[in-house]
């Protein structure tokens, strides 16, 4: 168990601090395939742009079957300005129609079958697991990681070696609460560049707070 970890937790719930929509909406959705989707949307791309691209996307269809008659062109229009807006609509819809042809349209529970889809990663299939499955898993994008890092729970260069640190020291309960916890307080506070430090109440935890004072 990390030193803290409980603590830590305990006081970034005790902020409050205000979640995206798309945050919101991803801790409201529990069916896999939308949570897969729509974290395909959501790489390298801002919050603030990813919810209304979701919101127009899932007019089009919820279901791998629903996307078996979309257009590609259709779809790049309704995700549109998301990054890499082609490349996603084609995986996409491709991923659609492998699931429906080869998966009976059931989204695989299994990371390691996750991440064999194009445009699939540990980030994404940890997060279907969390969000579309209800089961124990941290998902690490760069909130998780940066912030892993900045208060001392880890020390890993890479997201992949963050999610496998993490997993090796924390209990299982807590798995999945900490990537909605850890990207609120990354949006809010402890951004990548000049982050809010002298609001945030885990000063007392934080090897990188620690480090600006000496």
């Amino acid at each position: 168990m990390i030193k803290n970890f409980n603590k830590i937790i305990k006081n970034i719930k005790a902020m409050n601090l205000p979640r995206t929509e798309f945050v919101n909406f991803m801790e409201e959705i529990h069916d896999p395939f939308i949570v897969l989707i729509a974290c395909i949307l959501s790489l390298r791309t801002n919050d603030k742009t990813t919810y209304p691209a979701t919101m127009r996307m899932l007019k089009l269809g919820k279901t791998p079957k629903d996307f078996l008659n979309v257009k590609l062109e259709d779809l790049e229009k309704a995700i549109f300005p998301v990054g890499f807006y082609k490349n996603k609509a084609k995986q996409i819809l491709d991923i659609s129609y492998e699931l429906y042809n080869n998966y009976n349209s059931c989204v695989p529970k299994d990371i390691d079958e996750l991440i064999k889809f194009k445009g699939v990663g540990r980030k994404t299939a940890n997060l279907v697991q969390a969000k579309g499955y209800n089961l124990p898993s941290i998902c690490v994008d760069v909130h998780v990681h940066r912030i892993s890092n900045r208060l001392g729970l880890v020390c890993t260069k890479e997201p992949e070696e963050t999610e496998f640190a993490l997993k090796e020291n924390l209990p299982k309960k807590s798995w999945s609460e900490i990537n909605t916890l850890f990207v609120t307080l990354g949006q809010n506070i402890c951004k990548p560049i000049n982050p809010k430090c002298k609001i945030c109440n885990l000063n007392s935890y934080c090897d990188y707070y620690k480090k600006q004072l000496s």
